[in-house]
């Protein structure tokens, strides 16, 4: 298989941000999450849906990603995040199609399901003229070594976020689908980290702190760049000015509107004006022990 780069982190670390940040680079074409995995098959289902998409049949329409019968979502939440990344329903029915014609299958197991994540960055490439593709794996970084096998060349990068400033924004910016309480949250944040830390292969495993990311921009950028063994580019330090596929397709995507402006650290530390008291001592009862290992002041 080819060679992508793989972004993973916890919902809410800025993993968006990242990836709009890499995909500024001139060889770069990085896209938003895709979730290959929950739909029944990315095959007869996606092919289907893109029909009805066109159709603007109202069982798979809805705000943002969501859809009126919640039979189609996990399809058509598929279907249009592969439009975010600037691949509409007919070329990604096609790229289905072409697929299920080679394999004489319908595109269930995993592998499969990776093979057409491949044929989704290919042809990425082929419309951009860049020389890698890549896409958000969000939480399944902490399977970074199942993945790892699957794409032998891929580079993974972890965008690691203090774990209270993750919980402020799911508690306050996403109550609707983040997680409900800080406890959950502390305990989800910190098993994420270890899990991918354990599994990951060395070479091919970079973190990287939201924190250094939006304070010493040039600095990880330059590092990322060198993880990557690719020249470093100004573009990325100036990604509000490049345009990216999740901004003309964005389906209400959570994250769209604040990686369009320049990078800032204004929300750095947004947990000390919006969680209680309470609240933080809560998260690092269960999880100073993580946000000491990363730097983070407990």
């Amino acid at each position: 298989m080819n060679t992508p780069i793989l972004l993973g982190g916890e919902h809410r670390s800025g993993t968006t941000l990242l990836s709009i940040v890499l995909d500024s680079h001139p060889a770069l074409d990085v896209g938003p999450e895709l979730d290959f995995a929950e739909p029944t098959n990315l095959g007869t289902l996606v092919i289907q849906t893109c029909r009805l998409l066109r159709e603007g049949d109202p069982r798979v329409l809805g705000p943002g990603t969501d859809t009126n019968d919640p039979a189609y979502y996990d399809v058509a939440h598929f279907v249009k995040q592969c439009e975010r990344y600037g691949v509409p329903p007919a070329t990604l029915s096609g790229l289905v199609e072409q697929q299920i014609a080679e394999d004489g299958r319908d595109i269930v197991a995993l592998r499969d399901r990776c093979r057409l994540l491949e044929r989704i960055g290919q042809f990425k490439m082929a419309m951009t003229g860049k020389l890698t593709w890549g896409i958000k794996l969000q939480r399944k970084i902490q399977d970074v070594d199942r993945y790892a096998q699957i794409f032998p060349g891929s580079r993974f990068i972890h965008i690691i976020r203090d774990g209270r400033d993750v919980a402020a924004s799911h508690l306050r910016t996403v109550p609707d689908w983040g997680y409900r309480s800080i406890d959950d949250t502390a305990y989800k944040w910190a098993n994420l980290i270890e899990a991918a830390r354990l599994r990951a292969p060395a070479p091919r495993y970079h973190e990287i702190r939201y924190e250094d990311l939006v304070s010493e921009p040039e600095k990880a950028c330059r590092a990322l760049c060198d993880f990557l063994e690719i020249p470093f580019a100004s573009q990325m330090l100036q990604h509000h000015l490049v345009d990216h596929t999740l901004h003309a397709h964005d389906w209400s995507h959570p994250s769209s509107e604040a990686t369009k402006n320049p990078l800032s650290d204004a929300p750095v530390g947004r947990f000390r004006h919006d969680l209680t008291a309470e609240q933080i001592t809560a998260f690092e009862d269960i999880a100073s022990g993580t946000l000491r290992t990363l730097g983070y002041a407990v």
